[in-house]
């Protein structure tokens, strides 16, 4: 359905993120990803959830708490330029971020709910996209990008988090 992001898209950064992305429909690639977060996290007891792979790490209830987070600032930074809004959006910091909620009171059935419903709202917003609206361009945390770029970097986000928890949380 959508083209890959070229490297005009978004700043270089990013595309530590974008890369991880198979190729495809970027709707398609979204629910697959929300399916296999599941798979990963949904046998997860709630005391392994408050593990941290080394001192200093965010637990897994922490990630899955950024992830929503993260995708909502990507899917609001889309819909931002998608509806033609040319006023520059601000940097995120996720330290800010996570410091103002508690992820860990809360047990991980309810992170996992959390994102489900995110990537859903996500996932609705780039079903309806007028094909016109995937090119458009805006600035955020002082960096350009297109809303075809945010897509993908919604995905590959959570693709990024999903190997790092994989292979540092959760590996045998």
């Amino acid at each position: 359905m959508h083209e890959r992001p070229e490297r005009t898209e978004a700043a270089e950064y990013y595309f530590r993120y974008i890369d991880q992305v198979p190729s495809g429909d970027i709707c398609q690639i979204l629910r697959k990803q929300l399916a296999d977060t599941f798979v990963l996290l949904g046998g997860v007891s709630d005391i392994r959830s408050l593990t941290r792979y080394a001192p200093g790490k965010w637990t897994i209830r922490q990630v899955v708490a950024h992830m929503s987070d993260t995708e909502r600032l990507f899917t609001f930074r889309a819909f931002w330029f998608a509806r033609g809004f040319d006023t520059p959006l601000p940097s995120f910091d996720e330290t800010t971020a996570m410091s103002a909620v508690s992820p860990d009171e809360r047990v991980l059935d309810s992170h996992l709910a959390e994102f489900r419903a995110v990537r859903e709202a996500t996932l609705t917003f780039f079903d309806h996209l007028p094909p016109d609206a995937w090119l458009r361009r805006g600035v955020a945390s002082d960096n350009p990008f297109t809303v075809r770029a945010l897509a993908y970097l919604a995905a590959g986000h959570v693709q990024h988090h999903l190997k790092i928890l994989r292979e540092r949380y959760l590996a045998a």
